[in-house]
C-alpha cells in the first residue's frame, strides 16, 4: 500500500527523534512519502494533492487534532466519496488528541502506531460521519467557504475560551489543562453576552431555540479531555449519527458552576441537564445566528468572529484505519 504521511513538526508531545522511529517503522509495512508541514494550511494542501492524484491510497496524520482537521478537508476538497477516496489513519502528536481517542485508539504515540501497523495487517477500517459547517446565506458570512470538523465545533463561550489559549500560545506558553482552565475563568469574567444570550438555533419545520449563551456541536463522544478524564458534553454523539447540539440560555456564576461541576462528573450515560439547558441528538441541517458577533471554533481552532453558521451532519463521509 502506498501511502503519505503528513508531519507536524511542531506537534506538541512528539520530539523529532521519536518521529522519526515512528515513520521508519510505518515504513516497514507500507511504501512511505514523507511531507513534513511549513505553514498553517499545508496538511490540507498535501492531503488534497493525494487524493486528486490517485498515487496514494492512505494518508497518514501525525500530529494533533489540528492536523487531523486540515488532512481532513484536503481529504475532502471535492466532496465525500469513502469509496474512492485515500483513507485516514491517525498517529496523536498532540496535546489532546480528541479524535483519535474517539475512535478508541491509544494516546500514547508509540502504542497507537503499533496499533495503526496491526489494523493495516488485520484490514481493519470504519466508515464514520462528519460535520460541515459553512457561512449561511443571506447574512454577511454568507462567502465563507465551507469546512469539514471531525468530533466539535462551538459558537460562543467555548470558542472564545479556544481564542485566548491560542493567543497565551503565540506568546510561547506551552498548551496545558491549567492554560485552559485560567482561560475558562477569563472568559467568564469578560463575556459581555453570558448572562442575555444573543444565539438563535434553527432548524427546519421547528420552533427556533433562543436566547443560547452557550451552543456545542458534536460529531461524537467525548467532547474532549480533562487530562485522562473523558468529558462529555452529549453522550448520545457518534460518528454513526447526525450532530448533536448542546446549548445553554444562562451562565450566571451559580449556572456556570452547576454545569461545569456536571461535565467534570459526565459519563457516557449523562451529560449536562437542566432548565438552561437543551440537548439536541442527530441532526441533519440547522443553522446558529447571533444577534452579535461571536467566536467560533471547529475541532479546536479559532476561526474568527462570525454571526451564523449552517451546520450538516454527513454520515458516512470517510474510511478512517482503526
Amino acid at each position: 500500500m502506498r501511502a503519505l504521511i503528513v508531519v507536524n513538526p511542531a506537534a506538541t508531545t512528539t520530539s523529532a527523534r521519536t518521529r522519526d522511529v515512528l515513520i521508519h517503522a510505518l515504513a516497514s509495512d507500507l511504501k512511505l512519502d514523507v511531507a513534513t508541514t511549513e505553514y498553517r494550511g499545508h496538511a490540507r494542501d498535501l492531503a488534497r494533492r493525494a487524493a486528486e492524484g490517485g498515487t496514494h491510497e492512505l494518508v497518514v496524520a501525525l500530529g494533533g487534532d489540528g492536523t487531523v482537521n486540515e488532512v481532513v478537508n484536503g481529504l475532502l476538497h471535492h466532496g465525500p466519496d469513502p469509496d474512492a477516496l485515500p483513507r485516514l489513519a491517525v498517529v496523536p502528536g498532540g496535546s489532546t488528541n480528541v479524535f483519535a481517542r474517539a475512535l478508541g485508539l491509544p494516546n500514547h504515540v508509540v502504542e497507537a502506531t503499533g496499533a495503526l501497523l496491526d489494523a493495516l495487517r488485520d484490514g481493519t477500517e470504519r466508515t464514520v460521519g462528519l460535520g460541515l459547517a459553512a457561512g449561511t446565506p443571506g447574512t454577511v458570512d454568507e462567502s465563507v467557504p465551507a469546512r469539514w470538523f471531525t468530533f466539535c465545533a462551538g459558537f460562543g463561550f467555548d470558542a472564545g475560551v479556544i481564542g485566548r489559549v491560542e493567543q497565551q500560545r503565540e506568546r510561547g506558553k506551552r498548551s496545558t489543562h491549567a492554560l485552559y482552565i485560567r482561560q475558562v475563568m477569563r472568559q467568564f469574567l469578560g463575556d459581555p453576552h453570558r448572562r442575555d444570550g444573543t444565539i438563535t438555533l434553527q432548524r427546519p419545520g421547528e420552533d427556533p431555540v433562543e436566547q443560547l449563551v452557550v451552543s456545542i456541536v458534536c460529531n461524537t463522544a467525548p467532547w474532549t479531555y480533562l487530562g485522562n478524564r473523558p468529558i462529555y458534553a452529549l453522550p448520545d454523539a457518534s460518528f454513526d449519527t447526525g450532530l448533536d447540539v448542546l446549548g445553554l440560555s444562562k451562565l450566571s456564576t451559580s449556572a456556570a458552576t452547576r454545569y461545569v461541576s456536571q461535565l467534570l462528573t459526565s459519563s457516557p450515560e449523562r451529560g449536562p441537564r437542566g432548565k438552561h439547558a437543551v440537548s439536541l441528538h442527530d441532526l441533519t441541517d440547522f443553522t446558529l445566528q447571533s444577534q452579535a458577533p461571536l467566536p467560533f471554533q471547529m475541532d479546536g481552532d479559532h476561526l474568527g468572529l462570525r454571526t451564523s453558521v449552517t451546520f450538516t451532519g454527513v454520515r458516512r463521509a470517510l474510511r478512517v484505519i482503526v
